[in-house]
């Protein structure tokens, strides 16, 4: 199938597609009003990252020259364009949900979100008293002249533009709004009335008290916020000049080119038009957005009204057959487990850590590390194991997006304590999420190993939905240690025989799999696959599976981000049915089942269908082998299949339809997988 002829959704658009997922969660009148502030703050954050990363990149591909332009199969400066379009219609959605539905629902439970202009006497007291204790020594600021240069704007920081007026005579300032406090102040409440005011507000309500020595009959002031491009420029030796010229590169990122610069609309239009000239920006750089900026710190939003206001949390729910109070290995070593999260509790994972460490068994440990919380309890056990004589071996993975720094601290932290750390492979990132415990028994080595969809990172797993498995099946054992063996030596892993790696042997073993559903498709037997994943963009992947489409290969696929493919069009995609889940929880498990004749192969992997994850990272995916497993796998698929309220129908008029199912039984995958796994024998 002629690559350059199939039906695709150019990628940046689609993700556009998906972050409007996002703000339809925060319209839904059924989610708990805090929580849709939330979805509302995870949207801007989004759209923040969204702008350092595929904009900049767009903007980067658009000085291409036209035959460049040919190669790429699309013209970035249109793409560009369309994304404006896009991002400035959901602006506009965003802007009329807070202020004339958000508001006012809080209004409705007695909470009042205030400005400055709706201060009363003994409110105002209060605010004047907190700028002058807490604000006031950390404002300082940035008087404008004609005769220097516009000052540098720090990323995705909220800076005030002030306009002084004295005998229509004008000067300009900046102030920028410090991120060391919190961005809400809770008001004294008065006859069961709550009241806010945003660290914005108190900032206007107390202008006067900022520019008191300079002359003027107004004052005007107006939010803005500034996006850079994020992405580094790096020297690929893995070194430590490697790990110097990343240290570096986070310098420059904060001094990026401008990509966005985000605006409220009740601005002079010559205050615009200053900001334009003195900032060097073009049109498409400029997106009119509302009072508030950098929306994403509503995402902690306080909550100060009733519990109902806010999602139940449920607890974690134990793992049947696994006890915190026996040794887990002796529980894995008579079979597999398999802990979901966050339905079940990370906490596995660490108690696992935790026995490695202290077992006078355990010869070595090795992990593979993308992501970890702050404090993270991973590296905590990582360094007790290396006190306790353990031979541990950590890579970690420097150049995870803006994690960056923090990785680059655990590394440093963790050589210090006798761990050897690993860097990797020059040019490919280290994404898989592994681990192998090597422990002696009657005088032999035995290994035993957790291999997941997710991070290693117990803040995260409270909210991103993934699988871990927990295993010491020789099949998957034996090749990790292979994989192992080769990353201490920054190298593939060649010749394994049950885990798939990318990216030596992903595009073969994927191809491989959906050839083998089309050959039992055009001989009759039963043919189909379902694919649950992040993101699906790809171009050779989507050329094979409308293969498998053509040759009647039933394709059912679970999407949560960007999603190339075009299902439903005639000739290419007509078997292909795409659904996309966003709730409470982020879906982020990467699930693939494949019919196999009858025989059905389940894999977990931590990759996506992604080019950069099948040719350009260390990916591993791993089969399962225990029949109870493959079941429990299948019934949390075929839950999400069912979903008739929080999926949406992924098609060729990026309309974000509820997905309709046969059934006129509400079903919501998050809670009917929790109740699922809570009450299952």
């Amino acid at each position: 199938m002629d690559i350059k002829k199939i039906p695709l959704i150019n990628r940046e658009i689609s993700w556009l597609y998906f972050n409007d997922r996002v703000l339809q969660e925060a319209s839904d009148p059924t989610v708990p009003l805090i929580d849709r502030i939330r979805f509302l703050a995870i949207f801007s954050s989004n759209l923040d990252e969204f702008y350092r990363v595929r904009v900049a990149t767009m903007s980067r591909l658009s000085n291409l020259n036209e035959k460049a332009k040919e190669v790429l199969g699309y013209n970035p400066k249109k793409i560009l364009n369309q994304i404006k379009n896009v991002v400035v219609k959901q602006e506009r959605k965003f802007n009329n949900l807070y202020e004339n539905i958000i508001v006012k629902q809080l209004a409705e439970e007695k909470i009042f979100i205030l400005n400055d202009k709706q201060l009363n006497v003994t409110r105002g007291a209060f605010v004047k008293s907190y700028f002058r204790e807490r604000l006031l020594a950390t404002l300082v600021p940035i008087m404008l002249d004609e005769a220097q240069a516009f000052p540098e704007l720090r990323d995705r920081a909220i800076y005030f533009f002030v306009k002084l007026t004295t005998n229509k005579k004008s000067r300009y300032a900046l102030i920028e709004i410090p991120d060391s406090l919190s961005r809400f102040l809770v008001l004294p409440e008065t006859n069961n009335l709550k009241f806010i005011i945003l660290l914005d507000d108190i900032i206007r309500y107390a202008l006067e008290d900022i520019f008191f020595i300079f002359d003027h009959d107004t004052i005007e002031a107006y939010s803005i916020q500034l996006t850079r491009d994020a992405e580094l420029d790096l020297d690929k030796e893995v070194s430590e000049k490697f790990i110097d010229a990343l240290s570096k590169s986070l310098q420059k990122r904060k001094k990026g080119k401008p990509m966005r610069l985000l605006y409220d609309t009740e601005m002079p239009l010559e205050m615009v038009t200053y900001l334009v000239s003195k900032m060097g920006l073009h049109a498409e750089s400029l997106i009119p957005g509302n009072r508030y900026q950098n929306f994403k710190n509503f995402i902690n939003f306080p909550n100060v009204g009733r519990p109902e206001l806010e999602y139940t949390p449920y607890p974690p729910l134990a793992v049947d057959g696994l006890s915190f109070g026996k040794s887990l290995m002796g529980m894995i070593a008579q079979k597999d487990y398999m802990v979901s999260t966050p339905y079940q509790s990370f906490d596995y994972i660490i108690h696992f850590l935790r026995e490695a460490a202290i077992d006078p068994k355990v010869k070595e440990i090795s992990i593979s590390l993308y992501r970890v919380a702050n404090n993270s309890r991973i590296i905590h056990a990582l360094i007790n194991a290396a006190k306790n004589g353990k031979k541990v071996n950590c890579l970690m993975e420097l150049r995870a997006r803006f994690d960056e720094q923090n990785n680059i601290t655990y590394s440093s932290r963790l050589e210090e304590e006798g761990v050897n750390v690993l860097y990797g492979i020059s040019g490919y990132k280290v994404h898989s999420k592994i681990c192998l415990v090597t422990r002696t028994e009657k005088g032999k080595p035995v290994n035993y190993a957790f291999l997941s969809t997710g991070n290693f990172n117990e803040s995260t797993a409270r909210i991103y939905a993934d699988h871990t498995l927990f295993t010491a099946n020789k099949k998957i054992t034996d090749d990790l240690v292979e994989v192992f063996k080769a990353l201490k030596l920054n190298q593939f892993a060649r010749g394994l025989k049950h885990l798939i790696v990318s990216p030596i042997d992903s595009r073969p073993a994927i191809y491989k799999l959906i050839d083998n559903e089309i050959k039992n498709a055009k001989a009759g037997k039963p043919a189909y696959m379902i694919l649950k994943m992040n993101s699906l963009a790809d171009e050779q992947v989507i050329a094979k599976l409308y293969q498998a489409s053509n040759a009647g290969v039933k394709i059912k696929m679970i999407i949560r981000g960007m999603c190339c493919l075009v299902p439903g069009m005639k000739g290419f995609s007509e078997n292909i049915e795409v659904i996309s889940i966003v709730d409470k929880y982020l879906e982020h498990a990467r699930v693939h089942i494949y019919c196999n004749g009858g025989n059905e192969l389940i894999y977990l992997t931590s990759a996506d269908f992604m080019t950069r994850n099948i040719d350009n990272r260390v990916e591993v995916g791993f089969p399962i082998l225990d029949e109870e497993l493959k079941k429990e796998i299948r019934e949390i698929i075929n839950i999400q299949l069912e979903d008739n309220t929080k999926a949406r129908e992924i098609n060729s008029q990026n309309n974000n339809k509820y997905h309709k199912t046969h059934s006129d039984i509400p079903c919501r995958a998050q809670i009917d997988i929790y109740n699922y796994l809570k009450y299952k024998s």
